[in-house]
């Protein structure tokens, strides 16, 4: 038995039509050894954050921050409440250097049950449940981490339904990632979201991907990855003018303190309604904006989830 299709939150199932305009891909929390003293640590500042982006028409924000690379869990449902946005936690495992040796080997032998686990029951088995498999490639292609963590990450996904969200290394090895996850794994390609697609802008690729049924994240503007934001309106427009629309999503993708507009750095959250938005519908259509960020993630996010988990 399946229920109808829904979003799962921190606070419950929502129907997709509640969901809103969506930052697709963002970080309220974060913690990595790549970025030291750069941590993603303080519940005010996401807080703010998140009124911010209510209060230029924001409903919700998928946090792509997956286990081990602290999450804030406790905080994520208090935040949601007090803000009224809707938050989508992660579950999954980024790239093998964001984690201590020791962590990995107490997870790698029971990845699928852990993830699964974390979409039914709840982060640490009493928290919030995630509602996204995040999992990551290497630069142009995929070591054994990343193969043994997407094998796991289907395996949760056919038990599930859940999406898997994508890091693209510099947004390459996409077409890796789908002959694993799509051919080997038999993951439907809709349940796939590939992330950093606007770090490398081929529009050959970008197209192919799209025909193949993918979800496409373009996830800048991004303080520590913004060289080809300026090519973002282009991109959009060939990928709907080929008729791939309903393929496109837009975050903003925070992942250091430096880049929150609360710290007094930025671009943050905000930017993506308060400037990013405007530019984009002046030369795309606010109904093309309009299905970006709010039909598309309503469907990129719907899993018809197992009653009873």
């Amino acid at each position: 038995m399946v229920s109808a299709a829904a979003i799962r939150t921190v606070l419950g199932d929502i129907p997709p039509g509640e969901f809103g305009v969506c930052d697709a891909h963002d970080h309220l929390f974060l913690r990595s050894p790549l970025l030291p003293g750069q941590e993603l640590d303080d519940a005010a500042a996401a807080d703010a954050e998140l009124r911010a982006f209510r209060g230029l028409g924001g409903g919700s924000v998928v946090q792509w921050t997956p286990y081990g690379m602290g999450r804030g869990a406790g905080s994520l449902a208090g935040l949601s409440r007090a803000t009224g946005v809707h938050v989508v936690a992660a579950t999954g495992l980024h790239q093998a250097a964001n984690y201590p040796p020791r962590l990995l080997d107490g997870v790698r032998d029971r990845l699928a049950d852990l993830f699964t686990e974390e979409l039914t029951r709840g982060i640490g088995g009493d928290g919030p449940r995630a509602g996204l498999i995040k999992v990551a490639g290497g630069f142009h292609g995929l070591d054994g981490h990343a193969r043994h963590t997407m094998t796991a990450a289907a395996r949760a996904h056919h038990r599930t339904g859940a999406p898997i969200g994508v890091h693209l290394e510099l947004g390459t090895g996409a077409w890796d990632v789908l002959d694993l996850l799509c051919g080997e794994l038999a993951v439907p390609p809709g349940r796939v979201l590939l992330g950093h697609l606007n770090r490398s802008p081929d529009l050959a690729v970008h197209r192919q991907l799209a025909e193949a049924g993918a979800y496409l994240a373009f996830d800048g503007p991004s303080r520590a990855h913004h060289a080809t934001d300026w090519r973002l309106p282009e991109v959009l427009a060939a990928l709907a003018d080929a008729g791939y629309a309903d393929r496109l999503l837009l975050g903003g993708d925070t992942t250091t303190a430096a880049a929150r507009a609360a710290s007094g750095g930025g671009p943050g959250m905000p930017y993506l309604l308060r400037r990013l938005r405007p530019r984009l519908a002046a030369g795309l259509g606010e109904e093309l904006m309009e299905r970006i960020l709010v039909g598309n993630p309503a469907r990129a996010f719907a899993v018809q989830w197992p009653e009873g988990d």
